[in-house]
């Protein structure tokens, strides 16, 4: 079996260029004892993806030059020669930017037959449902009459984060750009202000508008996936013990030059705010219960599954590169079959 893979030829500097990349087409090998082999049918893109293009220590090794990149993917088992799998099974794994793969069983995940289509797995059901579960119910910690603030908000774990938080009966200020996106937002997920970043000069007046117009004092809770002004913006609006989860910072993943904001992080010591940094890795204790909230909630109809979809491993560059230019409504995917 052949398989079209992207590699990284060279480390970016800045904003990534398609120079950096290179489309390459594999044959794969027999398999041998233990190892599954799969033909992806999904895989996801994430802005987190750019850090590890840098060679620079992190919580997961940078990727390699002239070597398949990994990422999220869901796929279905072709052949096995381990007794866990078998053809058909639809299984999940971190090996995307391919259009199949041999790899040992221990790569794979086995998903179950839950009434759920195979990209849910990407999503919602996913690592990032699970972010957005534990970003917002444990990391952020949160508790009856929370004011929430989420930026990043139409991407694939903000526009969850604001669900959930609706669900649970909260009040949600929801941040992101352009006119589709705000609508989106509003109207769909329903959350009770919101704020084009892209069409605003300052960002702390604009949340200031937003806190009054819900008839709020200020924000109890900030779910950060933008950092930069966002974040500069939510330290000035927290109320007193107001609770940040740091999700991702998208706004300095390109900078090739020191940060200029925040310039109010004292306010972290006047309010005594708990900022805390996470990723979902550390998170999957509560896999069994966000399993359970989200498929149930799913079913419900009380959960929107919202994607934005490039056709084959062609363009899971352009899907990429849309993260930055803010092209996606929900989670970005590829379908690769």
């Amino acid at each position: 079996m052949q398989s079209r893979d992207i590699y990284l030829k060279r480390r970016p500097v800045g904003m990534p260029v398609p120079e950096d990349f290179e489309a390459v087409v594999t044959t794969l090998p027999a398999l041998a004892e233990g190892e599954v082999q799969v033909r992806n049918s999904w895989m996801a893109v994430d802005p987190a993806m750019r850090g590890r293009m840098n060679d620079a220590k992190s919580y997961i090794p940078p990727f390699a030059l002239d070597a398949p990149m990994e990422g999220p993917a869901v796929g279905t088992v072709v052949a096995s020669r381990d007794p866990g799998f078998a053809p058909g099974d639809i299984v999940s794994s971190r090996l995307g930017w391919r259009e199949a793969f041999n790899a040992p069983a221990s790569a794979l995940r086995l998903r179950p037959d839950v009434g759920l289509p195979p990209q849910a797995w990407l999503g919602f059901a996913g690592v990032t449902g699970l972010t957005a579960y534990a970003g917002l119910l444990k990391v952020a910690a949160l508790k009856p009459g929370d004011v929430v603030f989420v930026s990043g908000a139409a991407g694939g774990v903000g526009s969850i984060v604001c669900q959930i938080a609706k669900i649970k009966g909260h009040k949600v200020i929801a941040a992101a750009g352009g006119a589709r996106k705000i609508a989106y937002l509003k109207d769909v997920l329903g959350v009770d202000a919101v704020i084009d970043y892209k069409a605003e000069e300052n960002l702390t007046k604009a949340l200031a508008r937003a806190v009054k117009a819900i008839g709020a004092t200020g924000i109890d809770v900030y779910f950060d996936n933008v950092g930069g002004e966002h974040l500069q913006a939510a330290l000035a609006l927290a109320n007193p013990f107001a609770r940040f989860a740091i999700c991702g910072m998208i706004s300095q993943y390109n900078v090739t030059e020191a940060p200029t904001v925040p310039r109010n992080l004292t306010l972290i010591m006047v309010k005594s705010i708990r900022m805390e940094g996470f990723i979902a890795l550390n998170q999957m204790e509560m896999e069994p219960h966000f399993l359970a909230d989200m498929i149930a909630w799913h079913k419900a109809g009380l959960l929107t599954a919202t994607e934005t979809v490039h056709e084959g491993i062609d363009h899971a560059l352009d899907a990429f590169f849309g993260l930055f230019s803010g092209a996606n409504l929900g989670r970005m995917l590829v379908k690769l079959g």
